[in-house]
């Protein structure tokens, strides 16, 4: 079964809080934790993550905090999903050769690859500004 773990559903409902604050406004972690009902101290790993992808910006010391590091228009769900959970793969014969000895002679094979790409390519297709807006209109 693919499931997004709690890991990937905090990172998401952390970077959907950033989109909605006015650009350029820090927020700090706690505020973000409290916010979106996740612990702080996993979120600092998930936005850790997302410092390294490029999708948040840090700043230490007082003031300090996070802010989206580029639009929220430009990072996609996919860009999310796997920053915290890496590759979506629906099942280990599709990550790479060698994974599964039976892939070259296996029928099912296509079908799992067409569902990771059709799964990666809804994700791609929404925005983080999108789904910041849908929050926005039910607050």
């Amino acid at each position: 079964m693919m499931e997004l773990t709690r890991k990937g559903e905090y990172a998401v409902r952390g970077i959907i809080y950033l989109a909605s604050m006015p650009p350029g406004r820090i927020s700090l972690l706690n505020d973000v934790a409290v916010a979106v009902n996740v612990p702080p101290t996993f979120l600092a790993k998930i936005f850790q993550q997302f410092n390294k992808a490029g999708m948040v910006k840090s700043y230490r010391g007082t003031g300090g905090g996070f802010v989206l590091g580029r639009p929220a228009k430009e990072i996609t769900l996919l860009e999310v999903v796997e920053a915290v959970e890496g590759t979506i793969v629906p099942n280990r014969c599709v990550i790479g050769l060698g994974e599964c000895p039976r892939t070259i002679a296996c029928s099912v094979h296509p079908v799992w690859k067409k569902v990771q790409s059709e799964v990666r390519e809804i994700l791609a297709s929404v925005t983080i500004e999108e789904l910041a807006a849908i929050q926005g209109a039910k607050e």
